[in-house]
């Protein structure tokens, strides 16, 4: 991963993000939160250490979500992009990997792979839920 800082915004531009140094986790999340959270059948995920993003302008802006305590969805009130997804108890923030310009995405895994609704056979780990250092069963779906 890249070590340099990148600048994210949200669809309007009005809410910009930096995020410095390298993500703690850039994959795949099939989840049905992050799927119907996007409207979208997967979602590239990016998991950085809170001291490495920077809300630069537009913070009056970011309304907060929270379906879960384990999950704060944040997104512009001006345009409602989506922007990130802070996760207080694992003390990271998910910023989504697309609105992140000229970041060099290299995803290393899929996460919630047993809720699925797209199949792809890309040869990255395709875990049922999470790895066990993420707290999950750590237990692997093949290709097929």
């Amino acid at each position: 991963m890249a070590s340099d800082t990148y600048l994210a915004a949200c669809f309007c531009g009005r809410v910009e993000l930096s995020v410095s140094g390298s993500p703690l986790f850039a994959g795949y999340c099939h989840c049905e939160s992050c799927r119907t959270w996007l409207g979208a059948p997967i979602h590239a995920a990016t998991l950085w250490h809170p001291r490495d993003v920077e809300i630069r302008s537009g913070e009056q802006l970011l309304a907060t979500y929270k379906k879960t305590e384990r999950s704060h969805r944040k997104h512009c009130t001006a345009c409602g992009g989506h922007v990130m997804n802070a996760h207080p108890s694992e003390e990271t923030i998910d910023v989504l990997a697309p609105i992140i310009r000229g970041f060099p995405f290299t995803p290393t895994m899929h996460v919630h792979y047993g809720e699925h609704i797209v199949e792809l056979r890309d040869g990255l780990p395709k875990y049922r839920d999470l790895p066990k250092e993420f707290g999950g069963s750590g237990e692997l779906i093949p290709e097929g």
